[in-house]
């Protein structure tokens, strides 16, 4: 006789993970690991039995690139993420890590400085290592996070705010930071290179921080800069470039086609290509939603952001440098009305009482009522909300999002922000949309491919052994979705919208959703590279 079980999912189609065919068979929960239970296999006894007749039960979705850092510590339920089927997701992206921070004051200023994006809760932040940050996830949240190492940190604590050369001593500074969080438990380095401090590193710089990440079997995780050169694929060739003198894997997050882009996605799926067949370990994560966001405060460019927050904010009210500032967003084209320009903007996150009307509602129309510059506008709604506003902008286009979904090694990160009352729809239907939109209506994917590209495909991007695919002692991470009624109910205009089809989400062996519902659990854990 079988041992028993704490959990038995019956009745259902394993879809494992890997890629191959699925079948009938059960899944077993003992404590928090897995144990299968074959076709023509008795399944043993259990504490609980949950029928799954006519649904697909497949490994928790991984997903690489998550604004959470703070917002699942002040909201660790973390539904928006956890109801479309997330056990695990990656933190510290874009360069935008909380840790390490030395000093209180620095972490402090880091997280005033990208409010807009990150948000801003009352929170204590007394924290300064990668392993101090750590433990404040560790069965107080939903969902598993696997921790990224910013770029920023390390500059604001080696070389400081400005936009400024790192010296060998304070690149020493940087890899000895970096080696410190690797060894607590981070997954590697991340860059977001549009936003200061970290995008004032060199390709140089990045290199030698990635090569130190990759010593201790790390990555390197790459938001672009998206300014360089030709705006278009020499972006990409530089994060590739990184990779290559660095010696180390690169993954290129959100990786997406805009319609303002000079050329279409073939070239940029190319370079992908080319260098994989150069022997390089390029990767890369898309979102499935056509709309972007992120901070206002991107629209100010980089010069105007040296030294921190406050040094800032005393541009922003400097009318020469507005003046400044409108001479180049006019160069940009950002000045005028249409993809990409200021008016077409949408806002949230405000917190002051008299611009709460403006929540949701277009750059323009703040324009059109106060009647003034559009630079003064975009300034003085800054400086007014401390630097906190959030914005949403067109993005990937929809044909090229079908092109990197459907690339042998495209995976899935949504870019997910938590914000505002309005965020991206890809924080609450990214997974639930490819499923059901591109799998089950489209076909642009078989449903088995699918779910790898969501579960052991990241796994093994990260280096996640024990994670990723439903094989016995595994982690009990579980998703079971009804793939006829599975879909995304998020919109550009009705954002915050929970998805229909995903009935069940066990992360570490607990259930956390019930029939679609949220039960309260909180097992979420931090993971470790080299041991999870």
């Amino acid at each position: 006789m079988s041992r028993p079980a704490d959990l038995l999912i019956s009745g259902g189609k394993i879809v494992d993970g890997t890629g191959a065919a699925g079948y009938a068979g059960s899944v077993a929960v003992e404590g928090e690991r897995l144990r299968m239970v074959g076709p023509g296999e008795a399944p043993p006894e259990a504490g609980r039995v949950i029928d799954a007749t006519g649904m697909v039960v497949s490994p928790g979705f991984i997903d690489l690139h998550s604004h959470s850092g703070l917002m699942m510590l002040a909201e660790p339920l973390h539904e928006p993420k956890v109801r479309q089927g997330v056990t695990t997701e990656v933190i510290g992206v874009d360069g935008n890590s909380y840790a390490p921070f030395p000093t209180q004051q620095d972490l402090a200023s880091f997280v005033h400085l990208n409010s807009g994006l990150d948000g801003r809760p009352a929170l204590a932040y007394d924290w300064d290592t990668v392993a101090s940050y750590l433990t404040r996830f560790d069965r107080q949240v939903s969902v598993n996070v696997a921790f990224m190492v910013g770029n920023s940190a390390l500059r604001i604590a080696a070389v400081g705010w400005d936009d400024v050369p790192a010296d060998e001593r304070a690149m020493d500074r940087q890899r000895a930071l970096l080696r410190e969080g690797m060894q607590e438990g981070a997954f590697g380095l991340s860059s977001g290179l549009d936003y200061p401090p970290g995008s004032y590193a060199t390709t140089g710089e990045l290199a030698e921080l990635a090569r130190e990440a990759g010593r201790y079997g790390g990555f390197y995780h790459t938001h672009v800069r998206y300014t360089l050169g030709d705006r278009y694929l020499d972006p990409f060739r530089e994060a590739i470039e990184i990779g290559r003198r660095g010696e180390a894997a690169a993954h290129i997050t959100h990786f997406y086609h805009r319609l303002t882009f000079p050329g279409g996605p073939d070239p940029m799926l190319q370079l992908i290509d080319d260098a994989r067949a150069e022997g390089l370990d390029v990767t890369f994560d898309a979102y499935p939603y056509e709309w972007a966001s992120t901070r206002l405060l991107i629209l100010i460019p980089m010069w105007a952001q040296s030294g921190g927050p406050m040094k800032t904010r005393e541009r922003l009210a400097d009318p020469a440098v507005r003046g400044r500032i409108r001479t180049e967003l006019k160069e940009r084209g950002q000045l005028f009305a249409g993809q990409g320009g200021l008016r077409d903007v949408r806002l949230g996150a405000f917190s002051r009482p008299e611009n709460l009307r403006w929540e949701a509602r277009m750059l323009g129309e703040v324009i059109d009522e106060r009647g003034a510059d559009p630079v003064d506008v975009l300034c003085e709604l800054l400086l007014e909300e401390d630097l906190g506003v959030n914005e949403v902008t067109p993005g990937p286009h929809t044909d090229g999002i079908r092109r990197f979904l459907a690339h042998p090694i495209g995976m899935v990160g949504t870019d997910s922000t938590f914000v505002g009352a309005k965020p991206s729809p890809r924080t609450y239907g990214s997974y639930p949309r490819i499923l059901g939109q591109f799998v089950r209506d489209e076909g642009l994917l078989s449903l088995e491919e699918a779910v790898r590209r969501m579960t052991s495909a990241p796994a093994a991007r990260l280096g996640l052994r024990g994670r990723g695919r439903l094989v016995d002692g595994l982690a009990a991470d579980i998703v079971v979705f009804d793939p006829k009624r599975i879909r995304a109910r998020a919109t550009y205009d009705e954002p915050r919208a929970f998805p229909e089809g995903i009935e069940w989400v066990i992360v570490n062996g607990t259930i956390v959703v019930e029939a679609g519902r949220h039960t309260g659990a909180r097992t979420g854990r931090s993971l470790h590279s080299g041991r999870d």
